[in-house]
């Protein structure tokens, strides 16, 4: 990847502007035209969302999308709407026991509500407030009961079963840090109290030490900042087996959205960490070795992600997929979406951005300019380039915001218009949303308004 090191944030307020008046219309024509009751939207084909039966994980992006419109634009329609939607569909992903998805669906709608009500940005009451704090510690609760134990800790085990770890867990364990910063506790047999800051912490340095590779002799691929999407343990004696994919190639290349689930969830997991009372942590090791673990593992996927990137950093769906070998230097030029070979996956740039501002935000906080300059101006690039042609959806008839998104590349799900060999021209529910967050994140940053974090204020850990 080629970082620009000249970009400033405010450089992109024009195509901000731009971003935030097209992402209104796509909303208003999801919100006019899908029917709700066919189960959630996941994905553009022919450029209209349709739903895909897999996982209940991508109903909080919908809403969660129009709360952060009104979050960026005050255009109260759009939180009328997002505050109603939640009321009245949102509530069966609060008690969701088969999904590992908890903080996508829950802290992108309840959690947001929320936020805007401590930042003064909707008025407050204290009913509703309490309403929304009850859904998190809720949905926290039934996140944490999915709950493998292994060899030195354990890990909240994905859809797959009590066997399998996924990487993108990592970035849904907010909720955990929500429920944790609102005072609640999982409650077990005998009344016995589990402690969701606890399993937040086991869960990161499950993910740390066994989805993220670096460098180490692990295997014959252990190539530093690489992730496995899935870990397999048995769960007979907690040991670890082998990797694993669902979504990427192999288990042995790097599925890129896993990888930006990493980028982001360790660095925004950095942030938080910083709120939390060292008496809080001993018990995991303390503050600092916990920090350098996390920080580790932020800089590995990062740095992993900018070596294996193309040019404009928007990347290829996995760094060994096949096609890659017959596509010469790639990695010399921009991404090409149109290529006839193997398709980039948007989404994984959407998300991956935010990871590298974040970590380029905390190590500047942490007095390591250097670096801090590195990660934060790559992520100013790719955000550069992912507002713009040819990833922004301009058109008014197709209903996603960022184009060339890839679902599940194995299974063929993803739509491959007529004339092309590969998927293209299509987008997410996951990778509208977070280009909504990084918009937004980089708004308020220009704005010098709050900082834009999932991390809950002034609250009691009593």
């Amino acid at each position: 990847m080629r970082i620009n090191t000249d970009l400033k944030a405010v450089d992109l307020k024009d195509k901000l502007r731009d971003f935030w008046a097209l992402s209104a219309g796509k909303i208003r024509s999801i919100r006019d035209n899908y029917d709700d009751r066919a189960g959630s939207p996941v994905f553009t084909s022919g450029g209209r969302y349709t739903t895909r039966g897999w996982t209940e994980w991508t109903q909080g992006f919908q809403f969660g999308s129009a709360i952060l419109q009104f979050d960026a634009e005050n255009q109260t329609e759009f939180l009328e709407y997002g505050r109603m939607q939640t009321m009245e569909l949102m509530a069966p992903h609060l008690t969701h026991t088969g999904v590992h998805d908890h903080g996508f669906n829950n802290l992108s709608t309840y959690g947001n509500l929320l936020r805007l009500m401590q930042e003064g940005r909707i008025p407050f009451d204290a009913w509703e407030k309490q309403f929304y704090e009850l859904a998190l510690k809720v949905s926290a609760s039934v996140q944490a009961m999915r709950w493998t134990k292994i060899r030195g800790g354990g890990f909240i085990y994905s859809f797959n079963g009590p066997h399998s770890l996924f990487v993108d867990t990592l970035r849904t364990c907010r909720i955990l840090a929500v429920g944790y910063q609102l005072g609640h506790t999982l409650q077990a047999e005998n009344d016995v109290k589990i402690s969701l800051l606890g399993r937040l912490l086991e869960h990161a340095k499950a993910t740390a030490e066994y989805s993220v590779f670096y460098g180490e002799g692990r295997d014959v691929y252990d190539v530093p900042g690489r992730t496995a999407h899935e870990c397999i343990f048995n769960v007979n004696d907690g040991n670890f087996r082998c990797v694993n994919t669902q979504q990427g190639y192999s288990a042995y290349s790097t599925w890129t959205r896993g990888l930006a689930w990493a980028m982001l969830g360790f660095s925004e997991l950095l942030e938080f960490l910083e709120t939390v009372a060292e008496q809080e942590l001993e018990e995991w090791g303390g503050k600092l070795h916990i920090g350098e673990t996390w920080l580790k593992a932020a800089m590995a996927t990062c740095d992993f992600y900018l070596q294996h990137s193309p040019l404009d950093g928007i990347p290829y769906w996995d760094t060994g997929a096949p096609g890659l070998a017959r596509m010469g230097n790639y990695l010399d030029i921009n991404s090409d979406p149109f290529n006839d070979l193997e398709p980039v996956d948007s989404s994984a740039a959407a998300i991956g951005a935010q990871g590298l501002l974040r970590l380029g935000k905390y190590l500047m906080a942490m007095g390591q300019d250097k670096a801090a300059q590195a990660y934060f101006q790559a992520g100013l690039t790719v955000a550069d380039h992912l507002f713009d042609d040819p990833y922004l959806s301009r058109e008014e008839d197709h209903q996603g915001l960022i184009l060339h998104s890839i679902y599940h590349r194995p299974m063929g799900w993803d739509h491959v218009p007529e004339g092309s060999a590969i998927p293209r021209g299509e987008s997410s529910m996951w990778g509208d949303y977070h280009a909504r967050e990084l918009a937004l994140y980089l708004q308020r940053i220009i704005k010098d308004e709050p900082y834009y974090s999932f991390v809950l204020k002034d609250q009691s850990h009593e």
